[in-house]
């Protein structure tokens, strides 16, 4: 499905122009949002690129585990990211060790690096090594989730169940800590209930895709899209309220207007309104998505501070995108795609179906 490579890579793009123009004071040693003042309103809502990558997740994973083994799945997202995880926590460990950088640094002992490996640091209470590897926890324990799916066994009914129940829950623990009723952390981490109704919603999405149109799927794409818009207006609340609204100009009416142009585009997908033609080039963006949102970080670490003082800060964030994803391409190419293929177990005499190979070219971090 070329249309969600495509997709991908503007949701990481977004997440790009939001750390770049906005949230990065300590790489720029100045106010990003004061260096880009014209950019910094709509550069600040690509804080949602992760919310669009949560929706396209529960799109592309349920279209993974359908009709495969819990093994199967395992491999599949095994080998989709780690290799690349592995290459940036590389970069950030070698950026911190062998350079003087100190924006962003984690101050982590080669323990915590090497637990940061297993991409199950949070779970240790251990920072992650770059601040991207936030959305990484919340997709592994989607992940997790999934695997009870594929062992109950993944048909349209128990998908409908599965994903009401969720966003039932979610809906419910949410209610429950805001009135200060029950709040349990380890429930919360099951549960996830500010990420689960983008998942939720995906998920639901693809029983539209698959199926066609059914009320229930629609009324679960609803409810995921009440509460999606209560959960990023949430997030984007904490953003001002550590930084100040000058340094992170995004109005809530902004908020709304994006999660909604979100649900629409992936609506489109669903229907098959929205279709693009399979490409190289789009393959390629799609490929490069990953290692692009993995690697930005370190990229302006590494540049912005350099070129600063040189050049006018357009022309340093317009350098330092370019090299982000130029390196993000080769990563993908010359080290993502051959340490995948050495990974994966060998193929069966018998020809895969088209959509087990699309699931490989569209999944998501």
């Amino acid at each position: 499905m070329a249309e969600l490579d495509l997709l991908r890579f503007l949701a990481a793009l977004a997440v790009v122009a939001f750390h770049y123009l906005v949230a990065y004071a300590s790489v720029w040693g100045d106010r990003p949002a004061e260096l880009f003042p014209a950019l910094a309103p709509i550069a600040g809502l690509g804080i949602l690129g992760v919310e669009l990558f949560f929706i396209i997740s529960g799109f592309v994973i349920l279209m993974t585990v359908w009709g495969r083994g819990l093994g199967g799945f395992a491999r599949s997202r095994f080998v989709r990211l780690y290799p690349a995880y592995w290459l940036s926590l590389g970069a950030v460990a070698a950026l911190y060790g062998l350079t003087g950088a100190k924006a962003l640094d984690p101050k982590l002992s080669p323990g915590e690096y090497l637990l940061n490996a297993t991409m199950f640091q949070r779970l240790f209470k251990i920072t992650d090594a770059s601040g991207v590897y936030w959305s990484l926890w919340a997709e592994l324990r989607f992940y997790l989730l999934m695997a009870i799916l594929v062992i109950i066994g993944v048909t349209y009914g128990r998908v409908l169940a599965f994903t009401g129940l969720w966003l039932a829950a979610a809906l419910g623990l949410k209610v429950l800590a805001e009135t200060g009723l029950f709040d349990n952390e380890v429930v919360r981490e099951i549960v996830m209930p500010d990420y689960a109704p983008y998942f939720a919603a995906g998920m639901a999405l693809y029983l539209i895709h698959k199926h066609g149109n059914a009320w229930l799927p629609w009324l679960y794409v609803a409810a995921g899209y009440g509460m999606s818009i209560h959960s990023a207006l949430g997030r984007v609340h904490r953003r001002i309220e550590g930084a100040g609204f000058k340094n992170m100009p995004v109005t809530d009416a902004s908020v709304i207007i994006t999660i909604t142009l979100i649900f629409v585009l992936m609506s489109l997908v669903a229907l098959g309104l929205l279709r693009l033609k399979p490409s190289r080039t789009l393959t390629a963006l799609g490929g490069t998505t990953y290692p692009l949102y993995l690697l930005h970080s370190v990229l302006a670490v590494a540049l912005i501070p350099l070129l600063t003082g040189h050049l006018p800060p357009w022309a340093t964030a317009t350098v330092t995108v370019v090299a982000a994803v130029l390196l993000s391409y080769l990563v993908y190419s010359f080290a993502e795609r051959p340490i995948q293929r050495l990974l994966k177990p060998r193929r069966s005499t018998q020809t895969p179906s088209a959509p087990a190979v699309q699931v490989e070219k569209a999944s998501v971090p």
